[in-house]
């Protein structure tokens, strides 16, 4: 009958490289932005923001040759958040093939998405609509998806990000 209620949901981190996962998973369970390298593997950590539904957070290594080990992670994925840098036009169609292969894998059949453009802080970032444009999300029809802009290194947006993440993995 479903978790146990010790098991967190595990969600997903995804995304390109240097698109800011481990940033951002630093900066959302320290408060604390760090210098971080390329991530070999993953990074892993547990999110509690309302003291009711902690979230298992997966941050997995985004590199090219990284993205076929993507599959091993998938069993168990209860919300895949997968997240772009919105200053890196030139990348969104490898961005766009990316998540269009993970999210085809039946084990994430409807299962929620949340993106996250990330870098917004800076000059030359896309809006949330280009974003949205450029990854095709509106063909997502199978599933619960967001779209929400955020700086890891400033913490702006992550933390509404991952309540309605919650919100979302409740509604699934």
């Amino acid at each position: 009958m479903g978790q146990s209620s010790s098991a967190c949901p595990q969600v997903l981190i995804m995304g390109l490289d240097s698109a800011g996962k481990s940033t951002l998973l630093a900066q959302i369970l320290t408060g604390q932005t760090v210098k971080t390298s390329p991530t070999v593997g993953f990074n892993v950590g547990t999110l509690d923001l309302n003291k009711q539904s902690p979230l298992t957070l997966w941050d997995i290594g985004g590199q090219q040759s990284m993205r076929p080990n993507w599959k091993y992670y998938l069993d168990e994925c209860k919300a895949l958040v997968f997240v772009v840098d919105s200053t890196d036009a030139a990348r969104m169609p490898e961005a766009q093939k990316a998540l269009k292969g993970i999210l085809s894998d039946e084990r994430l059949q409807g299962v929620p998405l949340m993106v996250l453009a990330n870098k917004k802080d800076l000059p030359h970032s896309m809006t949330i609509r280009e974003v949205s444009n450029k990854l095709n999300l509106n063909s997502y029809t199978d599933r619960e998806w967001e779209i929400q802009a955020c700086s890891a290194t400033q913490g702006l947006g992550l933390q509404q990000a991952f309540l309605k993440v919650n919100k979302l993995i409740k509604r699934s």
